[in-house]
């Protein structure tokens, strides 16, 4: 188990690579783009520019999409990082790991984080291509980034995940869907560790204890963001629907396909909330 004073220390050397080579403090929006959606940050143009590789103790994603490279932008005087990537429990990688960048941001002072997946539908009210915003989750992911000694200067032992998603942002992202004419659907998100895909009983199972799509990504990041004290708008992209009878195969492939078809009404939505952060 990574120390107390190793694990704060990697924290702030890697926060502190970052404020070196420019990146300011108190980040007002941090953007986590997932499979198929690393194309929002290419919407903006003379932003700075860091690879993964570059920064202390940040893992390389290994699935394909996943770039590896963290963008900042001052927009409408708002200081935004755009994260092209981001690692999964199934890389390999322990949890604390996969969010180690949540926590970079908590010592960088971020305050609200939006963050992103693409997702396999099982309720009959979502159709694939819909964005749907996360109202919660269901961690079956068998791991949590808070196992561990807890460390005070991170949070506390026992967060709370009553309303982890910001009931304010999704106030907000309502709003602005309503006045750009897209029709957004509410879910609760499952998360699973995957690699592999999930079997018509696991399908039948996530519906059963109140699902509405399932991932394999998310959940580490956004337990980590509420012990952090930051808040978090979620979006799932439906690239797939659950059909007990429908015998064709979903590959990564073909996500990937439909979240970059889908991406762009994402898009849109991600530049107005950061033209309407107050």
């Amino acid at each position: 188990m990574m120390s107390k004073l190793n694990y704060l220390k990697k924290i702030k050397k890697a926060s502190d690579y970052l404020l070196q080579k420019g990146i300011p403090e108190n980040i007002d929006l941090a953007i986590i783009l997932g499979s198929g959606l690393g194309e929002i940050a290419d919407e903006y143009e003379n932003k700075q520019k860091i690879s993964y590789k570059k920064i202390p103790f940040f893992e390389q994603p290994t699935v394909k999409k996943h770039e590896g490279n963290l963008y900042f932008k001052v927009i409408n005087g708002k200081k935004i990082l755009f994260l092209q990537g981001r690692l999964h429990l199934y890389e390999g990688y322990s949890s604390k790991t996969v969010t180690f960048p949540i926590r970079v941001l908590q010592f960088l002072g971020c305050k609200k984080i939006v963050i992103s997946n693409a997702a396999g539908g099982v309720s009959n009210n979502l159709k694939i291509g819909d964005i749907m915003i996360i109202v919660d989750h269901i961690n079956l992911m068998g791991e949590n980034p808070l196992v561990g000694e807890n460390y005070q200067q991170l949070g506390k032992r026992f967060p709370s995940m009553k309303n982890v998603y910001s009931r304010e942002l999704i106030k907000k992202v309502d709003g602005i869907a309503k006045n750009i004419g897209l029709n957004l659907q509410k879910g609760v998100y499952v998360g699973l560790k995957g690699p592999s895909l999930e079997t018509n009983s696991e399908y039948k199972m996530v519906k059963i204890i109140g699902g509405d799509a399932v991932g394999m990504s998310t959940v580490p990041e956004v337990i980590t963001a509420a012990h952090a004290g930051i808040k978090v708008i979620g979006f799932s992209i439906i690239t797939n629907i659950f059909k007990p009878k429908d015998e064709k195969i979903d590959t990564h492939e073909k996500i990937t396909k439909v979240a970059e078809r889908s991406s762009k009404k994402l898009i849109k939505i991600v530049k107005e909330l950061i033209n309407d952060l107050t």
